[in-house]
């Protein structure tokens, strides 16, 4: 399968930035790599490199992967820890009635 890096940045005027490339060989020559990743729980991105200054790598998606600006993930990631969940109704079933129980 084919992979997408994905990186977000904040522009200066505050709007999202996203760039694609369909290698990683870019990301090694515009950023230092520091490690790779060895711990994350989604086993396709171990291996994975680990840049200064970006958060990543994480999945974004079928075949993407992303990595973020520091700015970017905290106000991302503030974002979804307020967003309130979409609380349903359960369905109530009532008590087994006195001719069904035991039958």
């Amino acid at each position: 399968m084919a992979k997408t890096y994905r990186v977000v940045t904040r522009g200066a005027n505050g709007e999202l930035r996203i760039k694609d490339y369909p290698t990683n060989e870019p990301l090694l020559r515009l950023h230092m790599q520091i490690g790779i990743d060895d711990c994350s729980t989604d086993l396709s991105l171990r291996g994975l490199p680990l840049f200064r200054g970006l958060i990543g790598p994480m999945p974004d998606g079928k075949g993407v992967i992303r990595y973020e600006s520091p700015d970017v993930f905290e106000t991302l990631t503030r974002e979804w820890g307020t967003t309130k969940p979409v609380r349903r109704s359960r369905r109530r079933t009532g008590a087994p009635s006195a001719d069904t129980a035991g039958a």
